[in-house]
């Protein structure tokens, strides 16, 4: 079991680096071409990041023209956000880029070998979803865990009070 914790773990570092992590201007491009136009409280919830680190990305997307934010008049506090033309076709670009990406990251498997690490993946996604799903429900920031040195180098996760398990 530690083995396979230690492998997922990895594999998750490696994700978030070739994905370019949850909160991207690339990943930002994509869901606002597959959504249209959509709220910045929406978008902060399907990243599953804060509403600080959007308002971040968002000011470097509209200072680059790839989008456009503009008040709501029925309620002046909820921002619309879409997509410029320039924003589309970096969106279709980086869509190109994660779709050759998937490709990459799955070749080393055979078409028999994929499906069954997706079945595998399901049935475990689904078995945490349902014993982990309060606490992954909450967690939107940070890592939950705090790292401590036990004797000999080796590092020791435990859970603090303070935040939920992922």
């Amino acid at each position: 079991n530690d083995k396979l914790v230690i492998n997922l773990r990895e594999l998750g570092h490696v994700l978030r680096f070739i994905t370019e992590g949850k909160g991207s201007q690339s990943r930002i491009l994509i869901i606002l071409a597959e959504e249209g136009e959509t709220t910045q409280q929406r978008l902060t919830g399907r990243l599953y990041i804060q509403p600080g680190s959007a308002s971040e990305v968002l000011a470097k997307l509209e200072h680059a023209g790839l989008i456009c934010r503009t008040s709501r008049e029925d309620d002046r506090r909820t921002m619309d956000i879409r997509l410029t033309e320039a924003g589309r076709q970096s969106a279709e670009e980086a869509m190109e880029r994660r779709n050759q990406r998937h490709q990459e990251m799955f070749s080393c498997f055979s078409e028999e070998e994929k499906e069954t690490l997706r079945l595998l993946l399901e049935k475990l996604n689904t078995d945490w979803e349902r014993r982990y799903r309060d606490g992954a429900a909450e967690h939107k920031h940070g890592h939950g865990e705090s790292r401590c040195r036990k004797k000999g180098g080796e590092e020791r996760h435990h859970r603090r009070p303070d935040h939920p398990q992922e």
